[in-house]
């Protein structure tokens, strides 16, 4: 019989807690399937109160819903699997899905909170299949057949001044981009598992494929905001034991950098995903990057091989 989870949508479109689950690397089947069918419908979806979880069982419980990724790309420095979100090096501080500048685009974070600010450090996403879907049939049209040039050179500081950026973030930054990524993504892509239509954009995005740079940014500007509208988004006020896990697939997320010095620390474990297909079947294509080291191309519907307990 099918488990049936607590589940508390936050949005009509995007969001969801989970109540009455503990996490870990020994779920039952029948868990983990309803929990990976929630993620698919509501996109994010949030644990409170796992207090418990520490580095190794996050991973755990990341290895039943997918094959984890090493930490990062580039950023090779701050650990193996778990990618520390660190405050003192890295405020992102706008939208993405995560590393789309390899081809390979992961399936899906966990992302567990170590150390919070007394104010702010919320997290935003938004819902790019939902973004696609209220696009008038003219935009729909345009953008099943554009290009974006991903990369993982692009603005860091943010509109700040570079006087302003600390030596830290200086340090991150350098590492990001020690290694040069250059991929060409669709910006409708099919999603592997529920087949729909979302935008695969993001501040990664460095021009339209056959256009010109003014061109680009104004076009960004278009389809970008239609993503971020707020019917398509919801807050996450986070608290200590809090659990976020999100289908990098269709959305986006903005961490809010309104903490002014405060620590903020949070660890973050990657899903290895697929190449992304456009509406007509054509994958993404590689520029610049092999990604090979990062993680395998592992499709939908494969998870990695630790057991699941059957009770």
């Amino acid at each position: 019989m099918a488990f049936s989870l607590d589940v508390s949508k936050l949005g009509a479109d995007i969001g969801a807690v989970v109540y009455g689950v503990r996490l870990g690397g020994d779920l039952h089947r029948d868990i983990v399937a309803a929990i990976r069918a929630a993620l698919l419908e509501h996109k994010v979806i949030f644990f409170r109160d796992q207090h418990h979880l520490e580095d190794d069982e996050q991973i755990a419980l990341a290895r039943l819903f997918g094959v984890p990724t090493i930490a990062h790309p580039t950023v090779t420095s701050r650990g193996e699997t778990v990618l520390p979100i660190d405050s003192r090096f890295d405020r992102a501080n706008s939208w993405h899905s995560d590393v789309t500048f390899v081809d390979r685009v992961p399936k899906a974070s966990l992302l567990r909170a170590v150390t919070l600010p007394a104010y702010g450090g919320s997290t935003v996403f938004a819902n790019t299949e939902a973004a696609y879907d209220r696009l008038p049939p003219a935009l729909k049209a345009l953008a099943e057949n554009l290009w974006a040039t991903h990369t993982n050179v692009y603005d860091y500081a943010g509109g700040q001044a570079e006087h302003a950026v600390s030596d830290e973030t200086r340090q991150y930054r350098a590492e990001f981009e020690s290694s040069y990524y250059e991929t060409e993504h669709p910006v409708v892509r099919v999603h592997p598992e529920t087949g729909r239509r979302v935008l695969l954009l993001g501040h990664f995005v460095k021009r339209f494929v056959g256009l010109g740079s003014s061109e680009s940014a104004s076009l960004f500007t278009v389809l970008q905001n239609r993503i971020t509208r707020l019917e398509n988004t919801v807050r996450w006020n986070w608290q200590l034991g809090d659990i976020a896990v999100w289908d990098n697939r269709a959305t986006q997320h903005y961490g809010v950098a309104d903490y002014d010095d405060q620590f903020r620390f949070l660890s973050r474990v990657t899903l290895a995903g697929d190449v992304p297909v456009d509406v007509h079947g054509r994958p993404s294509r590689v520029v610049v990057g092999d990604a090979s080291h990062y993680s395998d191309v592992v499709s939908p519907d494969v998870v990695a091989t630790t057991p699941v307990l059957a009770a």
